[in-house]
């Protein structure tokens, strides 16, 4: 989730007499959605009674980006009562996630934050085993094989495939 102000998704709707809340939400839908929430198109909103449905599926959107942090019912009436200080209120948790995420890269998957390391092939030296001496006195038995060693090499780069076509008739 991109990283905005809170006090700015507070203020910005009172100067813009509410288009701010609009483009905010569309963005932050987007965003969900790109994330595996399922909230439609935001179009449903100008359309009366139904935005409380669309206002419900941005709320589930929400709990399922925050990892469950935030209920979707105190989603639900952080928008529709509070308005502008709800909004502002969940930007703050969206903000959370972008720090909790570049702490924990498990979470949703892959962190794009993180640079990801070049592939290394490894490979396993075995040795031939030493021969097995059997001692007299079965506390003393002692396993003579050799541990393995492990080496890490950076993996060849290939080389590209050119394109295969298919025979014309």
């Amino acid at each position: 989730m991109k990283q905005r102000n809170p006090l700015a998704v507070f203020f910005l709707p009172l100067i813009t007499f509410g288009i701010y809340n609009l483009v905010w939400f569309v963005k932050t839908k987007n965003e969900m959605n790109k994330k595996g929430a399922n909230t439609p198109t935001a179009w449903l909103l100008v359309i009366p009674f139904v935005s409380y449905y669309w206002f419900w599926k941005y709320s589930e959107g929400v709990e399922l980006v925050t990892g469950g942090k935030q209920s979707p019912t105190l989603t639900f009436v952080l928008v529709i009562i509070l308005g502008a200080v709800g909004c502002a209120i969940i930007q703050n948790d969206f903000n959370k996630i972008g720090t909790d995420a570049a702490q924990s890269p498990a979470v949703f998957g892959a962190n794009p934050y993180v640079a990801t390391q070049p592939a290394v092939a490894t490979t396993v030296d075995t040795q031939e085993p030493a021969q097995f001496q059997q001692s007299p006195n079965p506390e003393q038995t002692q396993n003579n094989w050799s541990q393995p060693t492990i080496s890490s090499q950076p993996a060849a780069p290939t080389e590209p495939q050119p394109p295969v076509t298919p025979p014309q008739a």
